[in-house]
């Protein structure tokens, strides 16, 4: 296993939520029905005061029914805007949350900071506004983020990506008080090019900008492509420089402890890579839970659009609360 090397710098942000928070709120009080306007108006002014064994599952698998998720509430903030070198057109990237109904900026609840998938290049937060409202429903507070994408044509690293990764989960444990969370309690989570993102934060040395680490406590991985190593996903990005990028090179002992799902029939990431990074973990004294889903593809984990996700949606959530409730976060 490579030992970790020196990542490049990120670029500090500023903080300035009180502002942003603010302009974001007024703007969707006027388009939201009344009752959300008086959610937003209260949110604006609060704001501005295991080892792994590798199990197989079936698709059959796991018929149990999900809690209740419509006693929870969802807004939008901006977490920091990026202006375009060549076109110096300003972008807002934003942060869907969803809090439990009785949450309150005084409350110290665990959460998941979420990442789409989609290659580096596509994709949408909404990828995991389920999975969201059923962890809300149990008491957490969940965040999906919106980050840059790459051209499909280019050739370029994901830097503009791990950047607002970074500078999203920062703005986040920064802003703990505000948003009601334990900022020793906060999970990344993501699938595909989303968890790559998502074991990123977990895996790299941690880089502090203002007295705020970007390091999560724990990794909830859907088929992450975390290995970008030689003959791994992402390499004609990455190169020779893979290890700036590939969590599966970083593994140490100051990881958080992970749980990762997979098919056996990923057509990105083969079996071996997960057992691989499994193990690692586990030499280090790490834990990090596998679990197979037999003959399933490629983002096999996603919610159908029926009767509240289907049976491997289903599995793949119990197992994820169970993970979470071994680390005390969730009862």
């Amino acid at each position: 296993m490579n030992r970790k090397r020196k990542k490049s710098p990120s670029r500090a942000r500023t903080f300035n939520c009180c502002e942003k928070f603010a302009t974001h709120f007024k703007r969707a009080e006027d388009t939201m029905s009344h009752r959300h306007s008086i959610a937003f108006a209260f949110a604006t002014a609060l704001i501005c005061q295991s080892f792994g064994s590798g199990d197989r599952v079936l698709g059959q698998d796991a018929t149990l029914d999900a809690p209740s998720s419509s006693d929870v509430v969802e807004d939008q903030f901006i977490y920091k805007t990026v202006t375009d070198d060549s076109s110096r057109k300003l972008t807002e990237l934003f942060v869907d949350w969803t809090r439990p109904a009785d949450w309150s900026a005084e409350d110290s609840r665990p959460a998941a900071v979420f990442f789409h998938g989609g290659g580096w290049t596509g994709g949408k937060p909404g990828q995991f506004a389920l999975h969201s409202k059923e962890l809300a429903g149990r008491g957490m507070v969940c965040f999906r983020v919106k980050y840059r994408l790459l051209n499909k044509k280019s050739k370029t690293p994901p830097d503009n990506c791990v950047e607002d990764a970074s500078d999203a989960f920062r703005y986040i444990r920064a802003n703990a008080s505000k948003f009601g969370i334990d900022p020793k309690r906060m999970a990344s989570g993501g699938g595909s090019a989303g968890g790559h993102l998502a074991a990123y934060l977990g895996t790299m040395d941690d880089q502090v900008v203002d007295g705020v680490s970007r390091k999560p406590a724990a990794m909830l991985l859907f088929n992450p492509v975390y290995d970008n190593g030689p003959g791994g996903w992402g390499t004609a990005r990455v190169g020779d420089e893979f290890a700036k990028y590939s969590p599966a090179h970083n593994i140490t002992k100051d990881d958080p402890p992970s749980i990762v799902f997979l098919g056996t029939k990923d057509n990105l990431i083969p079996v071996a890579t997960a057992e691989r990074f499994r193990d690692d973990c586990k030499e280090v004294g790490v834990r990090s839970e596998l679990h197979l889903y037999e003959g399933q593809p490629h983002g096999f984990f996603n919610a159908k659009k029926t009767d509240g996700g289907g049976k491997i949606y289903r599995d793949t959530m119990e197992k994820t609360v169970a993970f979470l409730k071994s680390l005390d976060w969730i009862e």
